[in-house]
């Protein structure tokens, strides 16, 4: 009896020992893998190979990677590939999965019980399928506005029913209700903000706050498009500039002549003493070409084409001389004449100042936690910086023009004599100096055609509702604050606010504002995003919840809808033409995991794991 209690109690000893071991290689095994997944992911790098056999010589990322792991380290590699059992070898798409149900998880956590804005945009893949990509806008418990990617759906046209009924589908298998929206941003299309079918006109009848924000960025790159349509200069400039980039940059053999060029002008340049040399300076460059959706591009062409002046001149110049084909020679010698014209040079500058204004409104507009009172800001000191340069800036801008005129040999006309257009003789009664075409028909026309396009295109900063959320603004000691606007602020929001909550906002407003005035902690603040971080770091939030929650509302409402285009160069990463046939759900769960890494890095691996286990009955047991 002893002896069999005790091989009874030594057979147990080894069945125990043997499950602690296969529960340490499963183990081992998926994390691997969740790692694996992780890096894959969060790269945009493809999982699988197109022979993934074990006599295949590139079995793709997921398993190549497994075994370089297991090369670093025997313990991997005693666990996995052939090593482990052969139906257990945690090599399946379900780990990436379960990665990207906790991200979304984490953000529906986030957002929790609080209101957030619904971004949207659509564009085709390279597969040509109309995918939708969607971003909520909210602010976290820190007063942290925050931007996040939830997916791609895939829709077959781009009406406002279709692109409703996909939101309402999603809103409803990830638990978000369309009742707590309060801001919506679109690009501007007319399915999107159309009065009467549009995407905005629809959630609005279902949700009244579900404010409409057009994009800012969008409106401004109209407002430098109409003015390029509209003046014949400009149009000619661009025009003009594109046909250079073409014809310098039209091959491999001229793009190499062109580096070569610029790098021996560099050079002389450095020897002269006129630019100095540096580390980061004097770096390798090209001609930038301008993109079609990003009118902001156009700065970077017109500043590359200025830098390297001299060696697109050079270059247009061998063309001219040594191309076999007639028409290429005519056609770089008609070039070279337009570029070393005295009208060419002044619209160059003067777009090229005009765009480096924007430029910078462009790129203050794209950060995710811009608020809408300092979008609004940020326009009128465009604005401004505009009106000024027209009131002020012909004299620096001539002179700058002249000094490029003299420094490339361009012959810089009497600005007294009499003005002759290229091409054609005046009429008498056309007749006008040089001075007044230059200075008049082109300097202030274009600038005045800008400011009147700034002007009609950001109208929608003249609404009730912006103006009222103006007066959070804490700037220069809250000067902008108005009692009044705030509670009719309120009237805007009637699901947030009661009746009750009314009165007693009056009387919080009174409190509130002596002590934002008195609190060294409040002085400096730039923009009401900066307001809200600052109130729950102080735990004012807590005395003044009311003001809070108006914050809070207004931070939700959009300034651009720069996030969801990011998501769309995102998906020229992860569906690209040697991957054009993954399918639509992956396609959303690869981007999730690409785009919010922040979060998947924050995911600890015992949580991925005890999630993947309870997805479906597993074999092995952690």
């Amino acid at each position: 009896m002893c002896r069999f209690d005790e091989s009874k109690s030594t057979y147990e000893t080894v069945v125990h020992k043997q499950s602690d071991q296969e529960k340490a290689k499963y183990k081992m095994r998926l994390i691997t893998s969740i790692e694996v997944a992780r890096y894959l992911s969060t790269q945009g790098l493809a999982f699988r190979g197109h022979d993934e056999s074990e006599s295949s010589a590139n079995p793709g990322n997921f398993i190549q990677l497994v075994k370089t792991f297991g090369q670093i380290t025997s313990n991997i590699k005693e666990v996995t590939l052939n090593n482990a059992p052969l139906n257990h070898k945690m090599i399946c798409s379900d780990i990436q999965k379960e990665i990207v149900m906790e991200i979304l998880k984490e953000i529906i956590s986030d957002i929790g019980d609080s209101t957030f804005c619904l971004m949207v945009d659509e564009a085709r893949d390279i597969s040509m399928k109309e995918q939708m990509a969607l971003v909520v806008r909210y602010v976290d418990n820190s007063g942290i506005v925050i931007e996040r990617f939830l997916g791609v759906e895939h829709v077959t046209d781009t009406s406002a029913l279709t692109l409703k009924a996909t939101i309402d589908d999603f809103f409803s298998r990830y638990g978000l209700s369309v009742s707590k929206l309060r801001g919506q941003g679109y690009d501007g299309a007319s399915n999107m903000r159309g009065q009467f079918n549009g995407l905005k006109t629809l959630i609005l009848n279902e949700n009244p706050c579900a404010y409409y924000i057009h994009c800012f960025a969008h409106q401004l790159q109209l407002a430098l498009v109409a003015v390029a349509k509209k003046h014949d200069h400009i149009s000619s400039l661009f025009d003009f500039t594109t046909r250079v980039l073409n014809v310098v940059g039209s091959s491999c053999k001229r793009r190499d002549l062109l580096r070569k060029k610029q790098h021996e002008n560099i050079i002389d340049a450095l020897n002269i003493g006129e630019i100095s040399s540096g580390r980061g300076l004097n770096q390798e460059t090209n001609l930038k070409r301008a993109g079609d959706t990003r009118w902001s591009s156009h700065y970077n062409t017109l500043l590359s084409l200025i830098n390297m002046f001299d060696a697109v001149i050079d270059v247009l110049e061998v063309i001219g001389r040594d191309a076999s084909s007639t028409s290429h020679r005519t056609e770089a010698q008609d070039i070279v004449d337009r570029l070393l014209s005295f009208d060419f040079v002044l619209s160059l500058f003067l777009m090229k100042k005009v765009l480096a204004i924007t430029n910078e409104l462009s790129q203050a507009l794209q950060r995710k936690d811009q608020d809408i009172v300092n979008g609004m800001r940020l326009v009128q000191v465009s604005k401004i910086q505009i009106q000024s340069f027209r009131e002020n800036g012909w004299d620096f801008l001539f002179e700058s023009v002249t000094v490029f005129c003299k420094k490339h040999k361009v012959d810089v006309p009497q600005m007294d004599v009499k003005y002759v257009a290229r091409g054609r003789r005046r009429r008498n009664e056309e007749e006008m100096t040089n001075l007044h075409h230059y200075k008049v028909e082109t300097f202030y026309t274009i600038l005045d055609m800008q400011l009147g396009e700034l002007n009609a295109r950001f109208s929608d900063s003249t609404m009730e509702l912006l103006v009222c959320i103006a007066c959070l603004d804490p700037s220069n000691s809250f000067s902008h604050f108005d009692k009044d606007k705030l509670l009719r602020l309120v009237d805007f929001y009637p699901q947030d606010f009661t009746e009750l909550d009314k009165c007693e906002l009056n009387d919080q407003l009174d409190t509130y504002i002596v002590d934002m005035r008195l609190s060294s902690e409040f002085h400096g603040l730039n923009g009401i995003s900066d307001l809200a971080r600052k109130m729950v770091e102080t735990r004012r939030n807590k005395v003044y919840p009311l003001v809070y929650l108006i914050l809070t509302l207004a931070l939700t409402l959009p300034v651009a809808t720069a996030t969801v285009e990011r998501a769309f160069s995102a998906m020229s990463i992860i569906k690209s033409r040697l991957r054009s046939r993954v399918n639509d759900e992956w396609v959303s769960d690869a981007l999730l995991v690409f785009i919010e890494r922040d979060i998947c890095a924050g995911i600890d691996n015992e949580t991925v794991m005890n999630n993947f286990q309870n997805m479906k009955g597993r074999k092995g047991q952690l």
